[in-house]
Formats: C-alpha cells, sequence, structure tokens
C-alpha cells in the first residue's frame, strides 16, 4: 500500500485532483468528510462535543451547528484546543480504519487541507501538492465560491504559503491549466503512484 497525503492552497482545486485520481483507482480518504461523520446525530462524538459546550451548538433538528460552535471555538484557543481533542483522534481512528480496508497494493489518498501547517509530511510515503499562483487562488474564491476579496484573502494568510506546501512536495501539480492538461498530469502521477504502490519496501 502507499500512502499519499493530497494538500493544496483554499481554491486551488485538491478536489478536483482528488477526484480524478478517484477515477484511476485510488482509495480516497477525505479528512474533511470524516470530520463532518464522526459528530453526526447520534455519534459519540456529537455527545463528547454537546457534553463539553452545551446545548447551544446543536441546531433544532439535532445536528451539529456548525456556525454557532465556529464562532465559539474560533474566539478561544483553549476552546478550539478543546473541539481539536474531541475530533481529531476520531477523524485519525476511522482515516486508519479506512486505510486497513483497502487491499495491500491500494493507493490511499488522504485529503488533508492543513497537512502542511499541521507539520504532517513525514506520516505519508509520499506528498502531493495541487499548486496555484495566488492570483489564481483570489480569483477562484470570489469568483466560484463567492467570498468577499477581503475574506478570500483573509482565508489565504491563515494558510501556508505556496513556498512552504512546494517545499513539503515530492509532486508538484500545476492546476493553472486547463482540464485536459490537469488531466493529463493527474495521469502522468497516477502512474508513478501505482508503480511506488507495487515497489516492495
Amino acid at each position: 500500500m502507499l500512502s499519499v497525503g493530497l494538500t493544496g492552497g483554499i481554491g486551488a482545486g485538491k478536489s478536483e485532483v482528488s477526484r480524478l485520481l478517484v477515477e484511476h483507482g485510488a482509495v480516497l480518504i477525505d479528512a474533511d468528510r470524516i470530520a463532518r461523520e464522526v459528530v453526526a446525530p447520534g455519534t459519540p462524538g456529537l455527545a463528547a462535543v454537546v457534553a463539553a459546550f452545551g446545548e447551544e451548538v446543536l441546531a433544532q433538528d439535532g445536528s451539529l451547528d456548525r456556525p454557532r460552535l465556529g464562532s465559539i471555538v474560533f474566539a478561544d484557543p483553549e476552546k478550539l484546543a478543546a473541539l481539536n481533542s474531541i475530533v481529531h483522534p476520531l477523524v485519525g481512528d476511522r482515516s486508519r480504519a479506512l486505510e486497513e480496508a483497502a487491499g495491500e497494493d491500494a493507493v490511499v489518498v488522504h485529503d488533508v487541507p492543513l497537512l502542511t501547517e499541521n507539520g504532517l509530511a513525514p506520516l505519508y510515503d509520499v506528498v502531493v501538492v495541487v499548486d496555484v499562483d495566488p492570483a489564481t487562488q483570489l480569483d477562484r474564491l470570489v469568483r466560484l465560491r463567492g467570498m468577499t476579496e477581503q475574506d478570500a484573502r483573509a482565508r489565504m494568510a491563515a494558510q501556508a504559503t505556496r513556498r512552504q506546501r512546494r517545499e513539503i512536495a515530492d509532486v508538484i501539480i500545476d492546476n493553472d491549466v486547463p482540464l485536459d492538461r490537469l488531466r493529463s498530469r493527474v495521469a502522468e502521477v497516477w502512474a508513478e503512484l501505482a508503480r511506488r504502490a507495487h515497489q516492495p519496501r
């Protein structure tokens, strides 16, 4: 099995790259999606969050009110750390279970937005960075996601720099290109990942 860490700045197009890798046969483990699953209604994770932060973090339908929780934890580092201490171990356990369920020849791609920021590169056999010019990121966030330019710049500034991401990369995928060229580049990268997955290590 080859464990791949996939990352990139907000608006870089990481989701498109992960989708293309799955088309080629990759097993995708999406940290953001798992983080939502482990605090879904009826889960021990949600019960632990409510125990820590109170019923006020629940929406009327019993699901987690993410904006409300965000307003509480992002203004208070201790509360954010408390939330992370609940969610991160659950995400880690679920990710390991999914990885163990993949075949021994599988290429397992971990979609990890904050891989660079959290110093996680050593956890993976290969780190793939989806790279774009910051001007492209800004354009996509404003034009495609409807953010204000101020919000988009703030989100970008809160993440690692382009240089920091490139420094940890084993493979860089340039996404400042048309979709057909991106497809070709992902196909090249997939061929290399599949080759490495079959090498004895």
